[in-house]
């Protein structure tokens, strides 16, 4: 009994010592670290992603006249919800366990199908611009964000520049993102069609806090081909005080 007790014991011993270890690896850790460190990503991980659609934050008319109604409804009922929908059926078709996040998908989509990839960076990436962006937002950030972004590429006005002209140079359907990488420290880059910085094939890793769609689809109806017009609007709904959270989330 005194030795089934020892072995016991030790069982605890290693299972407790194991979740400890687990949680000192999340301190301090993005999600994109984690992913880079073979890591899963826990559902209740600040701003993880799951494979369903979250109800619009806001009405459709909400960002007028920067974003107009009709190609909010549009892009949301439309164009997301198809994402979301194809997404389902790629993790029913390749035996994905949807009940744990996206993000360890996005992490590893080489092994995946196009399908996959495709459908599961359209829905994450539109679930984060969704909530970036809110009514009466826009200005300019503050606090550890507004420093990182001036320690990072020299002031303010040089990282919208920097971030317009990703925008505006991708060419074809994409995004334009400002990531956090290791150290916490910012860089843009864009992406193709709805590939994003969580994956392991994009050229420029790490934990994107601001997205920018730059597909027709999330313009044309009111700006036509006048892209860099959408571009310059997109400011006046940033939701600063929600990409700070995610910084802080990520750093």
């Amino acid at each position: 009994m005194k030795n089934e007790n020892k072995e016991i014991s030790r069982r605890s011993f290693v299972t407790n010592t194991a979740k400890a270890g687990l949680t000192i690896g999340l301190i301090g850790s993005s999600i994109a670290d984690l992913l880079a460190n073979g890591m899963e990503i826990p559902k209740n991980f600040p701003f993880s992603t799951g494979f369903s659609q979250n109800p619009l934050p806001y009405n459709y008319t909400a960002l007028e006249p920067h974003i107009d109604a009709r190609t909010m409804e549009i892009h949301y009922t439309k164009h997301a919800a198809a994402y979301a929908n194809n997404l389902k059926d790629a993790a029913k078709e390749e035996g994905v366990d949807t009940t744990k996040t996206l993000e360890n998908v996005l992490g590893n989509i080489s092994k995946y199908t196009p399908k996959m990839r495709n459908n599961g960076g359209g829905h994450y990436n539109h679930e984060l611009f969704w909530s970036i962006m809110a009514p009466n937002a826009g200005g300019k950030p503050e606090g550890k964000l507004m420093e990182a972004i001036t320690s990072s590429f020299g002031s303010y006005e040089a990282f919208v520049t920097q971030f317009e002209n990703a925008a505006k140079s991708r060419f074809g359907s994409g995004w334009a993102w400002l990531v956090v990488q290791s150290g916490g420290k910012l860089v843009v880059s864009s992406t193709p069609n709805q590939d994003n910085p969580l994956m392991d094939v994009a050229e420029v890793k790490g934990t994107p806090i601001l997205g920018l769609d730059v597909w027709e689809h999330a313009y044309y109806l009111h700006y036509q081909n006048r892209r860099p017009d959408y571009v310059t609007a997109f400011w006046n709904v940033v939701n600063w005080k929600a990409v700070a959270e995610r910084f802080q989330a990520a750093i």
